[in-house]
């Protein structure tokens, strides 16, 4: 296998000793197996989003001597690729439009929340497409469970219902973080998602998309975060 790893950061800020360490075990892990070690910059949230963070994070990775392959992905520039995997999704029967206004939403939020339940839409099962604003949502198994036999934390199961129909496109035509990293993942071949375990239960809910694509899922690792003597995450 030629291993590919990432580091994706979004440039909202300066680069952090999270950030910076699981640069560093991308790195490692791609150079130790003779592959590539790409950079990705995660600049879909163009309000934070600055050039002064993208240049801060270049210098931070230089100074680390963390030199990457291959050009620069910008996230941002990939979105009619997005809406485009988004199409296909919808095709394929693996996602579907939602119509819910804001207040219908929010009564399905709360009665889920009451009854422990996933977020459900009632377009899930509908085929008409009224002239209205809609979001795409993927449409998540409804029995069984998921398994991501992780690279760290081993075998890691959630129950199906407990995912929501999560939100991958929305009414703006502009995808979502968890249909684009999965896009970009998929399409700069990478082979080997290493990250901090604040992103696990992202797995399970990417790995959806993945499979209404028909595409091989990367191996995960999921790492522990960083904390300081006083238990807080640094």
């Amino acid at each position: 296998m030629n291993v590919v790893t990432r580091f994706a950061p979004s440039p909202t800020g300066y680069l952090h000793i999270g950030g910076a360490r699981t640069a560093l075990f991308n790195w490692l892990f791609a150079r130790h197996h003779g592959g590539q070690y790409r950079l990705r910059i995660e600049d879909t949230d163009k309000q934070r989003s600055t050039q002064a963070a993208v240049d801060a994070i270049h210098a931070g990775l230089g100074w680390l001597g963390l030199d990457h392959d291959g050009p620069v992905v910008s996230q941002s520039a990939q979105a009619a690729r997005h809406a485009e995997i988004a199409n296909e999704l919808l095709a394929k029967g693996a996602a579907y439009r939602c119509y819910l206004n804001a207040d219908e939403l929010e009564a399905i939020r709360k009665q889920a929340w009451a009854d422990g339940s996933p977020v459900r839409s009632p377009w899930r099962d509908r085929n008409d497409q009224p002239d209205l604003p809609f979001v795409v949502r993927m449409k998540m198994p409804d029995n069984g469970s998921t398994t991501i036999t992780d690279l760290v934390q081993g075998d890691v199961t959630v129950q199906n219902q407990v995912l929501d129909d999560m939100v991958i496109l929305r009414s703006d035509g502009s995808p979502t973080y968890m249909l684009a990293v999965v896009v970009d993942d998929h399409d700069m071949g990478v082979t080997h998602i290493i990250r901090g375990d604040d992103h696990l239960n992202n797995a399970f809910r990417q790995l959806m998309v993945y499979r209404g694509m028909g595409w091989t899922a990367p191996e995960f690792a999921h790492i522990p975060l960083i904390h300081g003597a006083d238990g807080a995450q640094l």
